[in-house]
């Protein structure tokens, strides 16, 4: 079964739904320049809903040690996706300070891309392929943006990896397809508008990816 995963959910009502429909993981952003940027005690309380069995995935962007012990110690997270320029250095540091599994996103916008990987391989738990951002923008992810889903195709890791980048419900299939992944993440693909989740397309969205795989 593909293993889905909403990312940042600010209100209960969305994390409700994403929990309802089926969500294997849910994403939960401590950015600034996000839209979808939440206080560590609003997290807090929305982990708080989040039952046994769905994954809590804290999203931070080069973040210092001081903010993350904090979002370690005041919420339940169970995993911490780093959207940044962490070097392998630098997530093997936090996974041994922290004690808790490390998913590294790596932009991507052509096979050479790839390549970065196995650098991570002896200290990641897992890979997020999301779209290169454009020049201009604020922030590495979010942005509803696609990269060519081919660029996956035999790509090969000891790691398990998921799929962001401008998926929506009506070509999640597709992306899946063309790119052999068993994990994806979507934020802006379930919005009304930046950081603004619209909870019948959360469930669309889920449908749509279980029944792809």
């Amino acid at each position: 079964m593909l293993s889905v995963k909403i990312c940042g959910l600010k209100t209960p009502e969305a994390v409700n739904a994403a929990v309802q429909a089926g969500a294997d993981m849910v994403g939960f952003v401590f950015f600034g320049p996000s839209p979808r940027n939440l206080d560590i005690g609003v997290a807090a309380e929305l982990m708080a809903r989040v039952p046994d069995g769905v994954t809590k995935v804290a999203l931070t962007v080069d973040a210092d040690d001081r903010l993350l012990a904090d979002i370690v110690k005041n919420t339940s997270v169970q995993l911490l996706q780093l959207h940044g320029t962490e070097s392998p250095e630098h997530v093997a540091a936090l996974k041994a300070r922290f004690g808790l599994p490390v998913m590294k996103m790596l932009p991507v916008s052509g096979v050479a891309d790839l390549a970065a990987a196995a650098d991570y391989e002896g200290v990641a738990d897992k890979f997020l392929f999301d779209a290169k951002p454009p020049k201009e923008a604020t922030r590495p992810g979010g942005n509803a943006l696609a990269f060519d889903w081919k660029v996956l195709q035999g790509f090969t890791s000891p790691l398990p990896w998921m799929l962001a980048g401008g998926l929506t419900a009506e070509n999640v299939a597709d992306a899946v397809r063309i790119s052999g992944a068993t994990e994806v993440d979507v934020s802006s693909g379930v919005e009304d508008a930046p950081g603004v989740k619209n909870t019948d397309k959360i469930r669309v969205f889920i449908t749509a990816a279980k029944a792809s795989y």
